[in-house]
């Protein structure tokens, strides 16, 4: 593991077994932990955590594509501190500057109109004003998002999510189509040239450079939905992943979104970029996910990696778009709070200040590279994919079947990192598919760390299954 200076403090809080208990009697039983043992985190600093015991652990999964330029990062906890000594809570009824200066900032950072800021606290509360925006301004209730997909879980968002074990048997999707997911490694068509991505599927395709088969056959099945489901074809928005992040990192074919958002516009809809994992420089080459799909979207939902981990989320439109929400009444009581400017402003000046883009940049590629090797070694590691420090590794039975690698072997993986102090996420509709999006400090000593320790547990499964299962696996 690569050495840390930084030395936690003592642990002084209830013993594990009393917040097992807690937990038991005194938090809904919905909210479940990673591990069979679930970890007691009890401190953290950049890329690392600490537990009760004070081990150290590499988190290569940033609270969930979360934390941005690293835990308790010194700049931030200081501009924070510093403001809970001046002001914490007024709301927008009256001017405080942090927010005016924080919105010009953000938006400084967006393309062409997108210059109007709306701060929320959270991805699904972003994409709820986000479905409410494009239905008032367009006139049109429909809106399109891809199977797979992930786009919050409040009662209006949980219809844009297609992922059924993330539904309740509620009324919630009224008026939203799934569209094809366009997967490149499990659907219909896609192969070894369609993916933006330093690592390509193993499959064979016929495309060219500039001419992918794929994003066409897949833009045929979004054009069904126009012609089948839509009322007169009219929507009123398209909700896209950049990256679909809970769905297991799956990349879309190149060239796909570009004529999908012309389909959209053509039909009187809008265009809706979900960057709440992709955004701020985590894909390398761009700061925001969508650029890479050469398109500029009409409304952009931002949260996660937005505060580093501090509740804060937004929703950046243009100007005639955002006059929609003038027509009636709209408030949030906590969106911009003095606390939660001062982390966003902070957090855009370290992403700047320490090159983070370009680190994502560097070690991603560095990490994505080695992993194809690890993907090339053993055959249950079905693809490698992603950009920057965005990146998902698929576990499967068989190369050639695709077929999910079994839940207990992936678990039994999982918990072999852990324990070899390497934190990761879950994804994917069956499960099988390891996340790895850290915070972007993470260094390519970081990033060996991590391919030694899941080829480490690789080997160690693949010793186990050969005893003991018939073809291995």
């Amino acid at each position: 593991m690569p050495p840390c200076s930084f030395k936690p403090s003592a642990y002084k809080g209830p013993e594990y077994k009393d917040v097992l208990k807690i937990k038991e009697e005194n938090v809904v039983p919905c909210i479940k932990q990673y591990y069979k043992e679930p970890l007691l985190i009890h401190q953290g600093y950049m890329q690392w955590l600490f537990d009760q015991n004070g081990k150290r652990y590499l988190d290569m999964f940033g609270g969930i594509v979360t934390v941005s330029v690293g835990h308790c990062h010194p700049k931030l906890t200081k501009a924070m501190e510093e403001q809970l000594h001046k002001l914490w809570h007024v709301t927008n009824i009256y001017l405080h500057p942090n927010l005016y200066e924080y919105a010009q900032k953000l938006t400084s950072k967006m393309p062409r109109d997108l210059k109007v800021v709306y701060f929320v606290n959270s991805g699904s509360e972003a994409n709820d004003l986000a479905m409410m925006l494009s239905r008032a301004y367009t006139g049109h209730f429909d809106i399109i998002s891809f199977r797979n997909s992930y786009h919050g879980l409040s009662p209006y968002t949980m219809g844009l999510t297609a992922m059924s074990f993330a539904k309740h048997d509620i009324p919630s999707s009224f008026g939203i189509h799934h569209a094809m997911n366009p997967d490149v490694y499990k659907g219909l068509w896609g192969g070894s040239q369609c993916r933006d991505s330093p690592v390509q599927t193993d499959r064979h395709c016929d495309c060219t450079e500039g001419n992918c088969q794929a994003a066409d056959r897949y833009y045929e099945q979004l054009e069904e939905v126009f012609r089948y489901s839509l009322p007169r074809g009219k929507v009123a928005a398209l909700f896209a992943e950049s990256i679909q992040g809970v769905g297991g990192t799956v990349q879309f074919p190149k060239g796909f979104l570009k004529k999908a958002y012309e389909l959209v516009r053509s039909n009187g809809g809008l265009c809706i970029a979900d960057e709440v994992q992709t955004g701020f420089g985590r894909t390398g080459d761009h700061f925001w996910g969508f650029e890479s799909h050469e398109v500029i979207p009409d409304i952009v939902t931002m949260a996660k990696g937005i505060g580093n981990g501090f509740p804060l989320a937004a929703v950046v439109t243009t100007p005639k778009i955002s006059q929609t929400l003038d027509l009636a009444f709209h408030f949030n009581t906590f969106g911009g709070n003095p606390v939660a400017c001062t982390v966003g402003m902070k957090t855009l000046e370290v992403i700047e200040e320490d090159q983070l883009q370009k680190n994502c940049k560097i070690v991603g590629t560095h990490l994505l590279t080695k992993l194809a090797e690890l993907r090339d070694e053993f055959e249950f590691v079905g693809d490698v994919r992603g950009k920057g420090l965005m990146i998902g590794i698929e576990l499967v039975r068989k190369k050639k079947t695709r077929e999910p690698m079994a839940a207990k072997h992936i678990a039994d993986i999982w918990e072999a990192c852990k324990d070899m102090g390497l934190l990761i996420g879950r994804g994917g509709i069956n499960g099988n598919v390891f996340r790895i999006k850290p915070p972007m400090c993470i260094t390519k000593e970081d990033a060996d760390f991590t391919v030694e320790v899941l080829k480490r547990a690789f080997c160690k499964h693949t010793e186990k299954c050969e005893k003991c299962l018939p073809n291995g696996i």
